[in-house]
């Protein structure tokens, strides 16, 4: 059962008309569905709610079929992955059927359908990114994400180390995510700081698109500084962008606030100074409109 004080943060959620559009789609074809992930964790936080995911029993081609019926568009988006982008109204859905990892290559899997919410949750990054709706308003917290999204905690799924090892991304989402929605005031898990240091090699693999994304992101978040010190003090932050420092990026964001600026992230990518290119990176050179920079 839903807590009740969490109906009216999610009602909204539930009354998003490609959401609904979905989800009644799926269960009118005696298919369950859920709303998972973001959309769901911003929403408890009484943030705006951006992209939305739905996790289904459904199996990808039968997803497809459905949506021609209805007269959704449909873009077969991962099918080996289980993954369908619907366009209800134009917007973009992305539905993924329940799945279970079979085995890992970096940021690939080998991937079963037929899982459980229980088994799916297990395969993502954070508990606070685990959290099902149902279309009743049901919410499905299979690996104690709620506790953690009250008190702002960031938590791997499970064994750090292992979550890590899948994705190397992880790592940069972990600070990131500790910039934008963890608690300023709260510490660094550290068993997940340990993890991090020990797998630094993997950063390597990443493209310097991932990375720029990934860095945007942290540095666009309110006061990135407490996350940036953490990269540096684990050796994170001279991986993906050596010789950088991150001594002058709190003052940076004090200044800001001082004088009603609003974040800019290549402002204080700036005052980090560094190379814009991660040493060893497996970066494919630079692109032509420059959107691969950091």
């Amino acid at each position: 059962m839903t807590d009740p004080r969490h109906a009216p943060l999610l009602a909204p959620l539930l009354a998003d008309p490609a959401a609904r559009a979905v989800l009644d789609l799926l269960a009118g074809a005696g298919h369950r569905a859920w709303i998972v992930g973001g959309a769901v964790r911003d929403a408890l936080m009484g943030r705006p709610t951006g992209d939305l995911d739905i996790a289904t029993d459904a199996a990808p081609e039968t997803v497809l079929t459905l949506a021609g019926g209805a007269g959704i568009g449909a873009v077969p988006t991962g099918l080996a992955h289980g993954t369908v982008t619907l366009l209800p109204q134009g917007r973009p859905v992305e539905v993924t059927t329940l799945r279970r990892d079979v085995e890992t290559f970096g940021r690939h899997a080998r991937v079963a359908f037929g899982a459980s919410p229980e088994e799916d949750a297990r395969r993502r990054d954070f508990t606070l990114n685990a959290l099902y709706l149902a279309p009743d308003g049901t919410l499905l917290d299979p690996v104690g994400g709620l506790p953690d999204l009250a008190a702002r905690r960031i938590r791997f799924v499970g064994d750090p180390a292992t979550r890590i090892r899948e994705d190397h991304l992880r790592t940069l989402r972990y600070f990131r995510f500790h910039a934008t929605h963890g608690d300023p005031a709260e510490g660094l898990d550290p068993d997940a700081l340990d993890a991090v240091a020990r797998h630094l090699e993997g950063l390597e693999s990443l493209s310097r698109e991932r990375v720029g994304a990934e860095m945007r992101k942290l540095l666009a978040a309110p006061d990135p500084a407490p996350a940036v010190a953490a990269m540096r003090a684990t050796g994170v932050l001279q991986r993906v962008l050596p010789g950088a420092g991150d001594g002058l990026l709190a003052p940076l964001v004090h200044v800001e606030g001082e004088a009603g600026l609003p974040p800019d992230p290549l402002r204080r990518l700036a005052a980090l100074g560094g190379r814009m290119q991660p040493r060893g990176c497996a970066c494919r050179g630079p692109r032509q409109d420059g959107s691969g920079a950091i």
